[in-house]
């Protein structure tokens, strides 16, 4: 029995940049620069007129995210901070991650960067991002070349 399987480009292009995010920031740690302890997850999702980006970021102030487009990427960046907290019993346990992260996506190609729009609402981030009108081809006319 064979079953068929839907491929949806656009989960297969977020699992690959999540897992390049990962490899990039492995690799970019160094001893004079602060660990990138956490990633935040991304949710990618194609309407009929634009595509959406939806980060993941609890517990961070809306003054501390950085998003900025430069050349067909676009680069979210935040830090989360740890509040300090004091036990009689001395016993904590830590599975949120904190501190700074980077993260940075593809676009598609042509996109008007003016028109980019960003909410921030509970904790979620959704960027907004139009599609580009789709390239028509160019036809290009051939001249004949006169031979002496």
């Amino acid at each position: 029995m064979t079953t068929l399987v839907r491929w949806e480009p656009f989960r297969e292009l977020a699992s690959f940049q999540t897992e390049m995010s990962r490899l990039m920031n492995g690799l970019l740690d160094s001893p004079g620069r602060a660990t990138q302890t956490w990633v935040p997850p991304l949710d990618v999702w194609e309407a009929p007129s634009e595509v959406v980006y939806a980060f993941d970021l609890p517990g961070i102030p809306e003054d501390r995210i950085s998003i900025e487009v430069k050349d067909d990427t676009l680069t979210l960046s935040a830090e989360r901070e740890r509040s300090e907290e004091t036990s009689e019993e001395g016993f904590y346990r830590y599975e949120r991650r904190y501190g700074s992260f980077a993260r940075a996506v593809g676009l598609p190609q042509g996109v008007d960067q003016d028109e980019i729009s960003a909410h921030y609402e509970n904790g979620v981030l959704e960027i907004r991002v139009p599609k580009p009108d789709e390239q028509k081809p160019k036809r290009i006319t051939l001249t004949k070349t006169v031979e002496a």
